[in-house]
């Protein structure tokens, strides 16, 4: 079934993310709202040399388990690194750089899928949306 391999793999790419302490990690359901995906992660790091390794890991320990990402941009400069997984999109983000672009407000319509624990759990230790990044 696709639906239940597309949320296997964003459920995977979560784990692989949470396990390099992505921060405010987001699963977007957008399978009613666009054709490009069934699932936005979307997560922050909390310098650029975090969202570079949170990528690398993603790309190395998904390979691992048969998945690649057909495109990756942004990694070299590791502000906005996008990872194109088909029905998954990632998208890791440098906080300040995540605030400025604002896909949280423009997929705002977009249902928060439901984590299973102990990802749930994960996702609330990893906050640093109320962290001042001055």
């Amino acid at each position: 079934m696709a639906d239940t391999s597309s949320w296997d793999k964003a459920l995977l790419l979560t784990r692989l993310a949470l396990e390099r302490k992505a921060c405010d990690l987001v699963v977007m359901d957008v399978r009613e709202l666009t054709s490009i995906a069934d699932y936005f992660v979307i997560c922050s790091g909390r310098s650029d040399r975090q969202v570079q390794s949170i990528a690398q890991g993603l790309e190395e320990n998904s390979a691992e388990h048969g998945i690649k990402p057909f495109a990756v941009e942004g990694a070299s400069r590791g502000h906005w690194v996008l990872m194109d997984f088909s029905d998954v999109i990632v998208h890791i983000f440098y906080e300040p750089v995540r605030k400025f672009y604002d896909l949280d407000g423009l997929w705002g319509h977009a249902p928060r899928a439901e984590l299973p624990e102990p990802y749930s759990k994960l996702v609330d230790q990893f906050q640093i949306a109320g962290e001042s990044l001055t």
